[in-house]
């Protein structure tokens, strides 16, 4: 874990109302509307690992309650230390432990099985996973290269072209959805984008499951 001197940590929204405020409007529009590319905009000095998008969400949606699990890259680096000071959140060393998790491009996502998926009483008690992508955009390409969303929030279906996640995530979705009310929710972040994949929302790359209702 990165000790850092507070003194050279990064100052947060310059007005911390309103600019939580803005960034959870965000993220609430990319939960309510899966698949649709959302713009985070943000005056927080964000540390120079992880996408400045993805450290303005836990900015605004992390508070003294919260447990963060930090992927590795990010946890060598002052990330932690930045979202501890601005926000008083616990840093945890196991994920299955965290209420949010953070992932950096090019570090592996931990199995979404692992990580709390809440239970059936209190489903609002599993994890949200922010995870850093290279690319993550609406798109109408062949339908071999994009994943098709359907759920709510989506009219009929959503083409998401999305680089950087693991090869069997399709069978891990699949699995995370089946157990809905519980299940993982993830926000996956471009360098100043997000696009919410909440659990209600069925992804795939096989077009036959694309027509099923």
């Amino acid at each position: 874990m990165s000790t850092t001197p507070l003194a050279s940590l990064g100052a947060g929204f310059s007005n911390e109302a309103f600019g939580s405020q803005a960034v959870f409007r965000a993220v609430l529009q990319a939960l309510s509307h899966p698949g649709r590319t959302v713009a985070v905009e943000h005056d927080a000095q964000a540390p120079a690992v992880g996408h400045a998008a993805s450290a303005a969400v836990l900015l605004a949606l992390l508070d003294s309650d919260c447990t963060l699990w930090l992927s590795p890259k990010l946890a060598a680096s002052d990330a932690g230390a930045w979202l501890r000071f601005h926000t008083g959140c616990t840093l945890v060393a196991d994920a299955a432990q965290a209420r949010f998790v953070w992932v950096a491009q090019g570090d592996a996502l931990p199995a979404l099985n692992r990580l709390a998926l809440g239970t059936d009483i209190y489903p609002d008690q599993s994890v949200t996973c922010v995870v850093d992508v290279p690319r993550a955009a609406a798109t109408t390409a062949d339908a071999s290269e994009a994943w098709h969303l359907r759920g709510p929030g989506i009219q009929e279906v959503a083409d998401l072209q999305v680089d950087g996640l693991p090869e069997d995530f399709e069978a891990q979705w699949a699995a995370n959805h089946g157990v809905f009310p519980r299940g993982v929710d993830l926000l996956l972040a471009t360098a100043d984008h997000i696009v919410g994949l909440p659990r209600t929302t069925r992804a795939t790359r096989s077009a036959t499951a694309v027509q099923e209702a």
